[in-house]
């Protein structure tokens, strides 16, 4: 069976789960172009090799955020929004 460890909730059969696409940093409000807008909605880069993603737990209703090789599919780490910064220290693909 495979599992996903959900920050809140801990390790839970994957089925509980939904994707819910790569993280992107939000454009300033105030000084982004409607192309960087468009960019930040739409578009995903899609790299071979580790990201970080948004992952839904179902049950609960909380989101949180994965680092995943998309290679390998190994999940190296799930984390709440609040610890980004933890885990993108020198990472420019974020």
């Amino acid at each position: 069976m495979k599992t996903l460890n959900c920050p809140l909730n801990g390790r839970r059969n994957i089925t509980e789960f939904v994707y819910g696409g790569e993280y992107h940093m939000r454009p300033d409000a105030n000084n982004a172009s409607s192309t960087e807008w468009a960019e930040y909605v739409f578009f995903d880069r899609n790299p071979a090799g580790e990201v970080i993603e948004w992952w839904f737990h179902s049950p609960s209703a909380y989101w949180f955020l994965a680092k995943r090789n998309t290679v390998t599919d190994e999940v190296l780490a799930t984390f709440a929004f609040d610890e980004l910064a933890q885990h993108v220290e020198g990472d420019h693909h974020v």
